[in-house]
């Protein structure tokens, strides 16, 4: 099966912004859900594990890419 999941350019925004958009996009899609983040903000790698265990989300997948990092990340049932 094709990842069908969604992506979500983030790149150059810096903190808190990746993670204050991305909350409002997740909050907004069915939970089960998968959407990719990209960024290019050095501090995401620490911001966006964090937020998606706070908030109940699964971080699916990790990857460095050029100039920044990819997120995949699976809405939970809650939004907090």
């Amino acid at each position: 099966m094709a990842d069908r999941a969604a992506v979500y350019d983030l790149k150059g925004l810096n903190c808190p912004l990746p993670v204050l958009k991305a909350k409002k996009r997740l909050a907004g899609m069915q939970p089960g859900s998968r959407l990719w983040l990209e960024t290019t903000d050095p501090l995401a790698v620490i911001d966006i594990p964090a937020f998606c265990s706070d908030s109940g989300h699964q971080l699916i997948e990790t990857a460095a890419v050029s100039g920044g990092h990819r997120f995949l990340v699976e809405r939970g049932e809650q939004q907090s």
